[in-house]
């Protein structure tokens, strides 16, 4: 299965790139992509907002993954503006399912990627995980036709809510899985 990493943002409340954090020793960038892998969820698409983060990240990430770089039409548009342009793409309409993730979820593991998979049923257009409080539409699990023609009807109001009004599921999971880090006293 492929997957959709989106890591375009500008990391304005953390003041610095959150994708290159370390965590234990590891950039949050680095800790994504290997739960993807261990996931078996290859090959890896990474949207990033310019040229130069690819280098950036490429020095992290291990070259023997099957990763493909995009970069986003317009920087910093924001995550659904990168789901809809990638989205219309062959490489994931040819899909049944797509896995979305970010780079901010530095303690996501492979299980949670697998629950995904083997919870999402053939109705849904999509599969999200939450802790019961908090929904992170941003690690869900998509079926990108039908979520595509969601999406192109997106009037600007936060994902999570479109997703609740469209066939779905949800996933429950460990807070400490699926936490984001946004400022540096996330961390």
């Amino acid at each position: 299965m492929r997957s959709l990493l989106l890591a375009g943002g500008r990391s304005r409340r953390m003041g610095r790139d959150k994708a290159l954090i370390e965590i234990d020793g590891k950039a949050m960038i680095t800790r994504v992509v290997e739960a993807l892998v261990k996931a078996d969820r290859e090959p890896i698409r990474i949207a990033v907002a310019n040229p130069e983060k690819i280098e950036e990240y490429a020095a992290v990430i291990d070259s023997n993954y099957s990763i493909e770089w995009v970069l986003d039409s317009k920087q910093h548009a924001g995550p659904v503006d990168a789901i809809i342009e990638n989205l219309n793409d062959p490489f994931c309409l040819e899909q049944d399912t797509i896995q979305l993730a970010t780079v901010d979820i530095p303690w996501i593991t492979p299980e949670v990627f697998s629950s995904l998979e083997d919870s999402i049923s053939k109705k849904d257009e999509v599969i999200m995980p939450t802790d019961g409080d908090f929904l992170q539409p941003l690690l869900s699990l998509i079926r990108p036709k039908l979520l595509l023609n969601s999406l192109n009807n997106w009037d600007g109001r936060p994902l999570h809510k479109m997703f609740l009004e469209i066939p779905h599921s949800l996933l429950i999971v460990d807070n400490n899985l699926i936490k984001n880090i946004n400022t540096e006293s996330d961390l």
